[in-house]
């Protein structure tokens, strides 16, 4: 209860700091499977903890109604979008060596146990989602609580998510691969590389990441954030995401494909850095846990400068 109001704060001190006296107010309705999140009566996204092998944030609009997702494998048909990687949806937490179950490839299943919602001091909700990690073989892996708060900030709108994995039935080791954790499929007009899917040949997005690197080479690289941007539907939008400095081994490593998309990984040491296999290797112990925390800004227009300085906000945050 300790950590959750200390959570509730922090998204608080970011509500206050930015927009607490905006009559754009954020809200949620829970209908027994998805959690509808509106901003300012108007959709921001859905939280579906029902559909699919994992939960899941889908669609995602940013400033303007823009959207920030690809819409593939969820929705079919709209033009303009590659059908690869059918377990890219959305934004989505999961990791490809748990214990040896590939739970990013969707070999096995996040089932929801419990879900409620909060409410922050400034009226924003807060979703608390219990969740079980179950083998393809039946079996139960770890658990975890996951927290997803959403605020209207100064250039956009912001999701912070925080997942405690608990190992509930024994220990758990996360090994070392690149695939996972803390995802997003990007809209496919952020795109850093030329696709035959895409809606104009022309069209094309940016990457850039805290240490100035930019384009493909942020691949891997360990980085505060990363903002991908570009024009989407004729807005000039973008995706930063931070890396909370309380995270295991901050600044974390990226894996931020060319192709859209992007993931904030912690262990995948051998592929990104060329170390030894299994240095990346981490192991929960029985009864232990691991708190990992990420916020998510959907912006319009933020120079690099304005996205550090968010940052250093964030990091401030307990």
């Amino acid at each position: 209860m300790q950590k959750l109001c200390m959570f509730i704060l922090a998204v608080c001190l970011l509500c206050s700091a930015t927009h607490a006296a905006t009559d754009e107010a954020v809200e949620a309705q829970d209908d027994g499977g998805k959690v509808s999140v509106t901003l300012g009566g108007k959709p921001f996204t859905t939280y579906d903890y029902s559909s699919f092998k994992k939960p899941i944030l889908f669609p995602v609009f940013g400033p303007g109604g823009v959207p920030m997702t690809r819409s593939w494998p969820v929705v079919d048909g709209v033009e303009g979008e590659a059908k690869d990687h059918p377990h890219h949806k959305g934004i989505w937490f999961s990791f490809d060596d748990v214990n040896g179950r590939h739970f990013w490839h969707e070999i096995g299943e996040v089932k929801n146990q419990g879900l409620k919602i909060e409410k922050d001091q400034a009226g924003n909700p807060v979703i608390v989602a219990n969740n079980l990690w179950v083998g393809a073989d039946g079996k139960p892996v770890c658990s975890d609580t996951t927290q997803l708060a959403f605020a209207k900030v100064d250039g956009g709108r912001a999701i912070d998510i925080t997942t405690t994995l608990r190992a509930t039935h024994g220990k758990v080791k996360l090994g070392d691969t690149k695939e996972g954790m803390m995802a997003i499929r990007t809209h496919p007009d952020l795109r850093l590389k030329k696709h035959p899917s895409m809606k104009r040949a022309d069209q094309l997005g940016n990457a850039i990441n805290s240490e100035g690197e930019s384009g493909e080479p942020i691949w891997g690289k360990p980085a505060r954030w990363v903002d991908y941007f570009g024009d989407v539907e004729g807005k000039d939008v973008g995706i930063a995401i931070f890396d909370h400095p309380s995270n295991l081994r901050h600044p974390t490593r990226w894996h931020a494909r060319a192709y859209g998309l992007v993931a904030a990984n912690p262990f995948g040491e051998s592929a990104f850095s060329g170390a030894p296999a299994g240095a990346g290797d981490y192991v929960i112990p029985d009864g232990g846990s691991l708190t990992l925390r990420y916020r998510f800004v959907f912006h319009e227009k933020l120079t690099p400068e304005q996205i550090e300085a968010m940052f250093q906000q964030f990091a401030q945050e307990s």
